[in-house]
């Protein structure tokens, strides 16, 4: 696994832990007044989910995990992705991409890592940070 691909998979898992501590605090609330059971395994977590990384991204481009690790994601030209990259990514991520990957796992991803099929069909990249001195 390369460098950057490790980096992208520990900042998933720390913004999964983020958002799975919101989730947790927006279902205590929302327990009682939605009883469906499938909406709060489905809905519920997606929509926590989605929300921090969008406002995160559109914020500055990094979400928390990603500022941990050093990893930061643009668009073609090394700016902020736009609204609908961010959507775009986040929705290609979370349905297709899952069935690209368990299709061709050797050619998941490009550039060393930091291009994945989800970074490629919304034209974004992560990036590494670069230190500055």
């Amino acid at each position: 696994m390369k460098e950057i691909t490790k980096k992208r998979t520990k900042a998933y898992f720390i913004d999964l832990a983020i958002s799975t501590a919101v989730t947790a605090g927006v279902e205590f609330f929302l327990r009682k007044k939605i009883k469906n059971e499938a909406f709060h395994a489905l809905v519920t977590p997606t929509v926590a989910m989605w929300s921090l990384e969008y406002a995160q991204l559109r914020r500055n481009g990094q979400t928390i995990g990603y500022k941990q690790l050093g990893l930061i994601l643009e668009n073609e030209n090394g700016g902020l992705p736009t609204s609908r990259q961010i959507l775009k990514r986040m929705a290609y991520r979370d349905t297709i991409s899952t069935f690209a990957y368990l299709g061709n796992p050797k050619g998941f991803d490009k550039e060393e890592g930091a291009i994945m099929p989800h970074d490629h069909y919304s034209a974004t990249k992560v990036n590494e940070v670069k230190a500055v001195q």
